[in-house]
Parts: structure tokens; sequence; C-alpha cells
């Protein structure tokens, strides 16, 4: 894609800040720490039997038909392998399947980029059915209520897609099947809407629109997927067209929550990311995760967890969609490099207030090196360095930690010690090995 910047008039400037503020600066050794998980894990072995059964199973008594399957951008743990068995049993219940991208703005607004980002996925790209286009098909407290014109002129969708917390807003239902009925069958149009009410207005219009969709007799029932820390399906359920954006995705919500990851040390320093991306989290860097919301007029979490958050490389999943990298402080020019202004403003503007301070760019340094010591010089008090280091936000199993982190992890059941301290491992040229 389109909107890339160049970057090498800028860097000899970065190398020269760089070098004149931070020499005396040096990143603290660390040793790995691991978390003690035992969580609930949905063997590979077992996925195909307990999709099929919970599609069965929210489908009983549905007459077959012409069906189209709601699929979204996020990095879901096998979402090919998921989708491939929802179709299967779909297929065998006497049903028409196809998929259609159920993803707002996502795939830089633009029907061949979310086909594209499924096909990713392992998809079959003949099976996909893509477009912008949508039917107003209600409103909902004086808003229109769009829907994917594939799903219209089909009359009916499956939804596939994770439960798990919002990045922008708290309620009973969050992100999930009713948010991608909601916000991701709208295509851009409708995401726009939804979320030109704020954060407030995303959680009373989600489950608002998902009964309207319901009503006009759209919506046939969906498969909700839990993860657990380590990025895995912990759990499949099938849910009926009534069950989604009530009661029973509330329950989920709550047991996805509990099955998040998580940073196990609190009043950190510097946190130092490998990684961030729209397969991370829709928004880049899950806010849950850092302790970090920033949202125009939503208050941060208090105490506050950590001072500065340094983020390093962007994924290839994002497609060049950096939305989140305002959550981090400092970044370096090799991730800037790969943004796709294109597909990150479409994202950013369709998200409304959410999106002016996520997409708002941090200090930009030449290297990781630079990155890193620029975050420590800028902590703001004395004493032993609290830095921890992760690969991702979907991925805190095993993490790096400075001596003072050590320390504290020695006395702790939850967590055990996995190396002493050493460097951390960057190169001549200041990129740092990424973490595991």
């Amino acid at each position: 894609m389109g909107g890339r910047l160049d970057l090498s008039p800028l860097q000899p400037g970065l190398e020269r800040v760089a070098g004149r503020l931070l020499e005396s600066v040096q990143p603290p050794a660390v040793g790995l720490v691991r978390q003690r998980l035992d969580p609930p894990l949905l063997r590979p072995e077992e996925l195909e039997g307990r999709v099929r059964e919970e599609v069965r199973r929210a489908l009983a008594g549905v007459a077959p038909r012409r069906l189209a399957v709601g699929v979204g951008s996020r990095g879901i743990a096998g979402v090919g392998a998921i989708v491939d068995a929802v179709l299967a049993e779909l297929r065998e219940l006497g049903f028409d399947p196809f998929v259609v991208p159920a993803m707002g703005s996502h795939g830089a607004a633009t029907a061949e980029g979310q086909a594209e980002v499924l096909a990713g996925y392992g998809i079959d790209r003949s099976l996909i059915q893509a477009t912008m286009e949508t039917e107003v098909v209600g409103e909902v407290d004086g808003l229109p209520v769009h829907v994917d014109r594939n799903v219209t002129e089909a009359g009916a969708v499956f939804l596939v897609n994770r439960v798990k917390p919002h990045t922008s807003f708290r309620g009973p239902v969050e992100s999930g099947l009713a948010k991608m009925c909601a916000i991701g069958l709208g295509k851009q149009a409708g995401a726009a809407v939804m979320h030109s009410r704020g954060p407030a207005g995303l959680r009373d219009l989600i489950p608002a629109a998902t009964r309207l969709v319901d009503e006009q007799g759209l919506l046939l029932g969906g498969l909700a997927i839990l993860e657990n820390q380590r990025d895995e399906t912990a759990d499949v359920r099938g849910l009926e067209p009534g069950e989604i954006g009530a009661e029973a995705e509330a329950a989920l919500l709550e047991r996805a929550r509990d099955l998040m990851p998580k940073i196990p040390f609190a009043d950190l320093d510097v946190l130092v990311i490998d990684r961030m991306g729209k397969d991370v989290s829709g928004a880049g860097i899950d806010t849950n995760v850092v302790g970090r919301l920033r949202v125009v007029g939503q208050p941060e979490p208090e105490p506050s967890s950590v001072t500065a958050i340094v983020v390093l490389d962007l994924t290839e999943g994002s497609h060049g969609n950096a939305m989140g990298i305002g959550t981090a402080d400092f970044t370096t020019a090799r991730l800037l490099a790969k943004v796709d202004f294109e597909a990150l403003y479409a994202n950013g503007l369709t998200a409304g207030v959410i999106g002016i301070r996520r997409v708002s760019l941090p200090f930009v340094m030449p290297t990781d090196l630079a990155a890193v010591c620029a975050a420590i010089a800028c902590r703001g008090r004395e004493g032993p360095l609290r830095l921890a280091w992760i690969r991702d936000t979907l991925h805190t199993e095993v993490l790096g930690a400075s001596p003072a982190l050590l320390e504290e992890a020695r006395e702790r059941d939850d967590l055990e010690i996995s190396s002493e301290p050493q460097a951390m491992p960057f190169d001549a040229q200041g990129r740092l090995r990424p973490l595991g």
C-alpha cells in the first residue's frame, strides 16, 4: 500500500540528537522471568469437533439457507482452522455459506484490503465476498445502523469472533460478537457512526444495534472464541441470536477478562515492547495490559502502572496500520518506516475521538538502543530502575526484568526466574534482538 514516509532525510538529525543527549545513558542488564500459568486449553485435535458441535447447537432448528459468515481482522489464534470448521459444519447442515469481512474500517477501508487480511489468515480467497457498500437497516438512538450489503442480500449472517475486554470502554458487553454485528458488519460508514458518540456511546449502542439486526431477521447466531494468556484457544461457545450482546456474551467476557495476559509488575519506569500491531490487539498495544487508555475525555487508570512505554516494531500482519502507536512514548525509525498512513488514518478517523491520541506519534529515535535509553532518561525519579521487556501485549508469560524486578520476583510464588541478568542483546547497529 501507499502512504509511507521516506525517513532517510531525518535519520542524520535523529542520530545527532541521540548521540548528544543520551551518550551517558545505558540500558540495564536483564534476567528472564516466567509467570507460572495453568490456563485452560482447547487442544488442536479437539478444536474442529468442538467448533462443529457449538455451531450445531447455536443453529439447532434453523432452516438451511444462503448464509454469510462474518470474520474480523483480529489476530485470533488458529482463525483459519476455526473458520474452515465452521464452514464445513454449515455445509453439512445444508447451508450455503460464504465469508464476509466484518472489520469496520480495517484493511485500509477497502474491499480488496479487507479480503487480503482474511486471505492472509488462510481463508480460501474464493469464498470471500468483500464490499464496502452497506444498507441501513434501521436506527438506534437516532443513528443509522449499517450492514454489509452482501449480508442483507443473503438475508442472514453467522458471526465468528473472539470475546475479550475492549481497549476503550467498560460495559457488560465489550469486544466480541455484538461489536462485530454493530460495527464490523457496518464497514467504514457504520463504524464511523457507532464511534461518533465516543466510548460511552459504544457501550450503549453496540447492544442496541445488535438487537436491531436480530429483529430484522438477519442474525442467525455466532461462535464466540475465548483465548488464554498464551494466545491459544481456551474455549469456543455457540450463541443463539438472543444471546449475542446479552447475558450469555457478558458471562463470556468475564471469563475472558480472567484469562487476559498480564504484566506481573506494577510501578514500572520503562516498559519495552518488541512489537505492536492490529493482529496483537485492535488498539495495537492492548490498553488493558499496559494500564493506559489514551482516549480524550476518559480518565487514565490510577495509579499509573508505567512511566514510559517503548515500542520497537510493527507486525507484518498489521499491513502498515499502526493504530495505537500513540499509546507509546518512544518508538523507532524502523517502525515508522513501516507505517501506511492511509491505513492508519482511515482507522483513526473512523474511530473518532478514540483515535485522536492513539494515532499521535511518540518520540521517534534512530535505533532501538536510543529509544530504550531515551525512555530511561525520562523516567523522572532516582532509585533502582524498574524496567520490563515483553514481546507484545499478547505474549507476557516470559518477560525480561531489570535487577530491581528480579529481586521482587524471588519473593513471589507466581513467578520463577529463568535466567540471571545479562546485557540486553543489542547488535552493533543498535537493534534489540526480539525476546524469545
